[in-house]
């Protein structure tokens, strides 16, 4: 039977794939359409990815992994090089998988502690908040293939269902 691990073990491998091919479909970008205002809520693709390297992989990993609750601003550009955001998205997301396996099966059922980043203390469901960080940036990847065909560009295909046919024995 399939466990929490599993799930977000699956959640992990998925990231790095989709984040993958979405940085293949970004990098043939002009500088011009890569930092143009797309409407994003991070306004363009530099902007959402930015958000996604501040959010997931400084925000979220720090709580998470290291017990930190750093304060950083969700529109920050933590990285302006566009060579070294991609870079540093794509390990940060290498980093998830092992340490959901290194984890025991009772931390998927517990509780997570942490402070948000106006000061307050807030518990919620381990696994419920897990779920989150990886929902999140499926969320903003979407929000870059929408920026990408308004551009006139080709996306990928980012279904996880893709990812599990590629991974399964034919």
């Amino acid at each position: 039977m399939p466990t929490w691990q599993d799930h977000f073990s699956t959640l992990a491998r998925y990231n790095v794939w989709a984040s993958t091919r979405l940085l293949d479909a970004v990098a043939p970008l002009d500088e011009a359409d890569y930092r143009r205002d797309m409407g994003l809520f991070f306004k363009s693709i530099h902007g959402s990815l930015n958000h996604l390297l501040v959010a997931e992989h400084l925000l979220w990993w720090g709580r998470i992994a290291e017990g930190v609750s750093l304060k950083v601003a969700l529109d920050g550009e933590a990285e302006p090089d566009r060579a070294r955001l991609a870079q540093r998205l794509l390990q940060g997301a290498a980093r998830w998988q092992p340490l959901i396996e290194s984890w025991p099966a009772s931390r998927f059922d517990g509780r997570f502690n942490y402070t948000t980043m106006g000061g307050e203390p807030v518990s919620l469901p381990f696994a419920a908040t897990l779920a989150h960080v990886f929902n999140h940036g499926t969320h903003h990847r979407g929000q870059i293939t929408a920026a990408l065909t308004a551009l006139g560009q080709r996306c990928p295909e980012l279904d996880m269902a893709y990812m599990l046919q590629e991974e399964s024995p034919t």
